[in-house]
This record gives structure tokens, C-alpha cells and sequence, in this order.
């Protein structure tokens, strides 16, 4: 094709050129087009990855000593547990659910306030890591207000909520799991959930207990775990730790949603090392039940203890070293306590790393346990030859 432009004699032909350009142009689509997809496929992986549960979570079984029951979730169970308590309350109303402004330190001051005039207050703070800017209204008021009065005056009517852990994909600001600075803190208690039925029934626990109350909420277990939960209220007791399989060879110790990865450790060494493991979700972390761990050592001579948050201060080491001070297995039993880390962390990649992974790293220590009790033994037969 040619087009002329201008005069008579003068034509320019820009049929090569523009077939050129098309083709790269088609060019260029393709590439960007494979590029595209495969960072698309890329992403999608990814963030596969990063949603991926690492425990499977087996719902336990259906309680019949509190009547009817219903298929929840956690976050139902939690609103269940809620509409009871304020379906009875006197201090209760529509008037009084409301939003507030997005300041946490205002949340749990008003809810201090509340509390202290005998109302039942239940502040929510989302999330867990967000609970920092309220640290010293319930470091400095809310756990002391009953100390600074002489006990004349008290906010026990109070209960925190948060979600709380690791979820796969919330990296820094909706993953941490800050239970240890709290527990260093007397006049509060603190308690983590690990299933719908224990969520409900401890969070009714919290509510009707005269001492103010942090309860944190595994968030990824709120629409992960389903189990038939009870319709009515009942109550799971504060500062008991629940012992949920039997064993004598190694005592294994968690909360939350770490109870799962636990567990499904505690069948793999049994099945791959013969290793009998006794399992026990610890339920309350302050005050924390210190007779059925340090009973459970005193039979297995093992300890293992795991947890999401960050191993330096962690929980895990008050655990730990109460057990030693104890002294509750003997001198001549080996104990070992090792403190498994699973909070995420942004590697340089800006990659969430970790929650896939807790299981294997629970499995490490638990193999290493396992060979230095075969260690130990050696070591008395011969001490005995």
C-alpha cells in the first residue's frame, strides 16, 4: 500500500515499517502476557503458600453435658459465648455494643471505667499486635486498681479480647502473639483458646470472673475450627490445663492453635520412634497450672514445650524453668526442655516464612529428645554394669 502525501511526485511506502512495529508490538504482548501469567501464577502460589495450614484441626468430641448443640466455628463460638452472657446481664443493652474510635488505650481506659462502676465491660481490640498502645492502662490500672485501693475498689468485671497468632499471611502487624509480656503482670489473667467448645466455654469463664481478663482468639482458627458447640452457656475452668492424650515418654506442652501441631507430632512419634507422648494444652497462661505439668514430667522425665511467639522471654522458659526448680523428676532422670519458635518473620525477600514449617521443627526437637534418652540409658546400664 502506498499513501501519498503532498505533491505529485513525492510518496512515501510505510507498509514494511508498519508490519515491523505490529509484529513487535504482537511481541512485546506475548512476552508481557507470559511474564504476566507466570508472576501471576507466582503470586497465586505464594499466597497459597502462605494460607496453607500447617496442623489439620480434628474437632473433639461432642459434648452432652451441656445440652443442645450446634455446628460453630470459632468466631461463632465467640459470638455465642457473647450473646449468653449479655442475654442475662443486667448492665447489658443494645445501647451498650457499640463502635469506638480507633484508639486502643481509649478502648481499654473506657472499659476500665465501665468495669469499675460494677457493669460487665468486654473491650476488643483488633488485633493482638495493636494491643501495645493500651500496655499502660493494663499494666498501671487495670491490674492494679484492686492493690491501689486497698481492695476497696476493683475493674474484675473487665475482659479484653484480641486476635491473636499466626495466620499465613499477616505478616508483622497481624501475626505476633504477645502473651509473655503479659504474664509478668500480677492482677490479670490470661487465657488462649484451642478449639470452638474451649473458646466459649473459657471466654464465659473470663467474663464471670472477678479478676480483669485477657483473652486472645487464635485467629486462624476462626473459620478453620468446627466442632459442634453447645447452645447454652457453660464455663471451662481458668488455670487448669487439660491433659489431652496420655503418655510416659516425653511430655509435650502448648496453647492455642499450636495444641494441633502437637499433636499430629505426638502421632508421628509414635508411630516412627515408639515414642509415647503425653500431650497437654496449658489453657491459661497466667496463673498457669504448674501441679499437671510438673505431675507429668515427674512420670515421662521429658519435657517439651512449643509456642508461636518469639523464643527469648518467651512463656516456655518460665515453664521451663519452674519444672527444674521443682526438681519434680529426680536426679537421675534426664529432663531436656527446648523452646520451639514459630512466629512468622519477613525474611529479606519480604517473604512470610515459618507456619508451614512448625510441625518439622517440633519433630527436630522431639527426635532429639527421643535420642538422648536412648543416650541415657546407655549411659545407667553401664553405670549399673
Amino acid at each position: 500500500m502506498v499513501r501519498r502525501r503532498g505533491g505529485g511526485g513525492g510518496s512515501v511506502c510505510w507498509t514494511r515499517r508498519k508490519m515491523a512495529a505490529v509484529a513487535m508490538l504482537g511481541l512485546a504482548r506475548t512476552a508481557l502476557h507470559r511474564n504476566g501469567a507466570r508472576l501471576a501464577r507466582s503470586a497465586v502460589m505464594t499466597t497459597a503458600q502462605r494460607s496453607v495450614a500447617h496442623f489439620t484441626f480434628v474437632p473433639e468430641p461432642e459434648p452432652a453435658q451441656y445440652g443442645p448443640t450446634q455446628k460453630m466455628n470459632l468466631f461463632q463460638s465467640i459470638t455465642s459465648a457473647l450473646d449468653n452472657v449479655l442475654a442475662k446481664d443486667p448492665t447489658a443493652g443494645k445501647e451498650r455494643v457499640f463502635n469506638t474510635p480507633l484508639c486502643e488505650q481509649g478502648i481499654v481506659g473506657f472499659g476500665i471505667g465501665v468495669a469499675v462502676t460494677g457493669a460487665t465491660a468486654i473491650a476488643e481490640i483488633q488485633f493482638a499486635d495493636y494491643i501495645f498502645p493500651a500496655f499502660d492502662q493494663i499494666v498501671n490500672e487495670a491490674a492494679k486498681y484492686r492493690y491501689r485501693s486497698g481492695n476497696l475498689f476493683d475493674c474484675g468485671s473487665l475482659t479484653i479480647r484480641a486476635p491473636w497468632g499466626c495466620v499465613g499471611h499477616g505478616s508483622l502487624y497481624h501475626s505476633q502473639s504477645p502473651e509473655a509480656f503479659f504474664s509478668h503482670i500480677p492482677g490479670v489473667k490470661v487465657v488462649i483458646p484451642r478449639s470452638p467448645i474451649q473458646a466459649k466455654g473459657l471466654l464465659i469463664s473470663c467474663i464471670e470472673d472477678k479478676n480483669p481478663c485477657i483473652f486472645f482468639e487464635p485467629k486462624i482458627l476462626y473459620r478453620a475450627a468446627v466442632e459442634q458447640v453447645p447452645v447454652e452457656a457453660y464455663q471451662v475452668p481458668l488455670s487448669q490445663a487439660e491433659v489431652l492424650e496420655e503418655g510416659s515418654d516425653v511430655t509435650l506442652v502448648a496453647w492455642g492453635t499450636q495444641v494441633h501441631v502437637i499433636r499430629e507430632v505426638a502421632s508421628m512419634a509414635q508411630e516412627k520412634l515408639g515414642v509415647s507422648c503425653e500431650v497437654i494444652d496449658l489453657r491459661t497462661i497466667l496463673p498457669w497450672d504448674v501441679e499437671t505439668i510438673c505431675k507429668s514430667v515427674a512420670k515421662t522425665g521429658r519435657l517439651l514445650i512449643s509456642h508461636e511467639a518469639p523464643i527469648t522471654g518467651g512463656f516456655a522458659a518460665e515453664i521451663s524453668s519452674t519444672v527444674q526448680d521443682e526438681g519434680v523428676a529426680g536426679e537421675a532422670a534426664f529432663i531436656a526442655q527446648r523452646v520451639v519458635q514459630s512466629q512468622p518473620h519477613c525474611c529479606g525477600s519480604g517473604v512470610t516464612c515459618g507456619p508451614d514449617q512448625r510441625a518439622d521443627t517440633v519433630w527436630m526437637y522431639l527426635k532429639w529428645l527421643s535420642g538422648e534418652r536412648e543416650r541415657e540409658r546407655e549411659r545407667l546400664m553401664e553405670c549399673h554394669i
